[in-house]
């Protein structure tokens, strides 16, 4: 269902979203949640996207979650600004590198932001490189970081891949470490409060002939955890993970009754089943305490004088191997010739076993390095010029197809203030715009910028779009307003050393 925008008293499709999961308090109105919180599990998320031929990628759909917003809180008082206005200045791509991007006389910041979405499979948003201590930093919509849709804290497996185009990574994929957002956001869904920041970790590429690394989970103490646990990371198409299956697993420190379910009779040598406490020490008239035992069958003469070990005929020996014992007995006025073995009877739990990496990958360096980042304006004035660069996707109402995705596209125009129906928020702008919702969500909204550098100061990011004139024709899109509280959470973010994954 199409959720309702309305720009100057008329009525138009929007995109919106909200967020009910309860974040991690960073500092004071910021909220923060982890992404891929270790460098195994960054390894992971990238292998997912390079593995089967980045068959994820080209075959990702653009984003387009639509959620009821509930007003529990709003900012309220239309787009002004709080504070002085204010800059951070841009960086550029003080790296040089010898990637080709198709989008000549574009800024190089511009990307696309994969991830998987509440019905497991993969989807993109728009995203931009942002200037930032580390040079590790990316700006985008807030439900193209949170999972508005199932209510969960953020999406899995979030990546950024500047200049992406049509499977293609040419400075690398950087993959999520830590997401930040506006407190009103994370908890209230307040439109206004509708942007992202998140920590990348330095860029990886792929290297041939990537080396295999063997994988076993923790023990689960029943199969059936073992087997739920191996269809859910199969169900997240987990590529990371491959040829996984059950594996037994026993507890060398658990003794257990005999008949107790998920055990295991295990043969043991006799110095080891003799120290169980309570056991005594004769091989030939042991008794057993519980979770112990003998497996005892009768041998031939000759079987029993062929094995080495025999002492000088004598009627008991160890073999070799030091957990078989052979002894001979009267019984019944008969000379009976006897193997026993001893076994103790373990807990058994269970491991998923796999491979974890099928794929090599090599480092590339920071994200600012390798693209440079734009710099932030905020509290700037309502009115202002900007480009909208992004990747549209999707029909228009009137199901003319304009744009596929496959490239980055731009807008110009100047902002406005607007008003919305049906997404709680008070403070948001417009600019004109011909692009679709689908994919251009998270699109960068940048005034003064300079073609020659590619640079300038990121203003907004695309939250919806509408109809305005009732044409079946997008021609707005619409921001929150950047003020000083957004400079709070940018600032939060871009303190963060997040560095390598491999």
């Amino acid at each position: 269902m199409k959720r309702t925008l309305i720009l100057g008293g008329l009525s138009a499709g929007l995109l919106a979203s909200a967020v009910v999961a309860a974040p991690a308090q960073a500092a004071g109105d910021v909220a923060s949640d982890s992404l891929a919180n270790t460098n195994l599990a960054a390894q992971q998320v990238a292998a997912f996207w390079y593995g089967e031929a980045k068959a994820n990628l080209i075959g990702a759909t653009p984003y387009d979650v639509e959620t009821q917003v509930v007003g529990k809180h709003v900012s309220t008082g239309g787009p002004t600004a709080d504070t002085k206005p204010g800059i951070v200045p841009a960086i550029g791509d003080e790296k040089k590198t010898t990637s080709v991007s198709k989008n000549v006389n574009l800024p190089k910041t511009s990307g696309k932001v994969f991830f998987i979405g509440a019905d497991g499979q993969p989807h993109w948003c728009t995203g931009t490189s942002l200037q930032s201590s580390y040079k590790n930093l990316v700006a985008t919509a807030g439900h193209c970081v949170y999972d508005t849709a199932s209510n969960k804290a953020t999406l899995d497996k979030w990546v950024f891949i500047p200049g992406y185009y049509q499977g293609k990574t040419p400075w690398g994929i950087y993959v999520g470490k830590q997401a930040f957002t506006h407190y009103d956001f994370d908890v209230y869904e307040d439109g206004d409060r509708n942007y992202a920041f998140v920590n990348v970790y330095n860029g990886v590429l792929p290297v041939a002939g990537g080396t295999d690394v063997d994988w076993v989970s923790k023990p689960y103490p029943t199969k059936a955890l073992a087997e739920k646990a191996k269809a859910e990371l199969e169900a997240k198409k987990e590529t990371g993970y491959s040829k996984l299956e059950i594996i037994e697993y026993i507890d060398h420190w658990k003794i257990v009754p005999v008949g107790s379910p998920e055990s295991k009779k295990v043969e043991v040598s006799h110095w080891k089943f003799k120290n169980v406490p309570g056991q005594n020490d004769d091989p030939k008239t042991t008794t057993f305490v519980s979770g112990l035992g003998v497996n005892e069958t009768f041998i031939s003469q000759a079987e029993f004088r062929s094995p080495p070990g025999t002492q000088n005929d004598g009627d008991s020996y160890w073999l070799n191997d030091g957990k078989t014992f052979v002894y001979s007995k009267q019984i019944n006025g008969s000379w009976k010739y006897i193997k026993r073995t001893f076994w103790i009877n373990y807990d058994l739990d269970y491991k998923v076993k796999g491979i974890v990496l099928s794929i090599g990958l090599k480092d590339v360096g920071r994200l600012g390095d390798n693209v440079g980042g734009q710099g932030l304006a905020y509290n700037q004035k309502v009115g202002q010029s900007v480009y909208v660069f992004g990747y549209p996707s999707g029909k228009h109402p009137d199901g003319n197809h304009a744009f596929t995705g496959h490239t980055l596209k731009w807008t110009y125009g100047k902002t406005f203030a607007a008003k919305a129906s049906d997404i709680k928020a008070e403070e948001i702008i417009g600019v004109k715009s011909s692009f679709t919702g689908e994919g251009s969500l998270g699109s960068s909204w940048l005034s003064q910028y300079k073609s020659a550098r590619r640079l300038g100061y990121l203003n907004g990011v695309t939250i919806g779009v509408a109809d305005t004139d009732k044409n079946n024709r997008y021609d707005t899109s619409v921001s929150p307003y950047f003020d000083g509280e957004t400079y709070g959470v940018y600032k939060v973010a871009a303190a963060l050393w997040s560095g390598k994954i491999v």
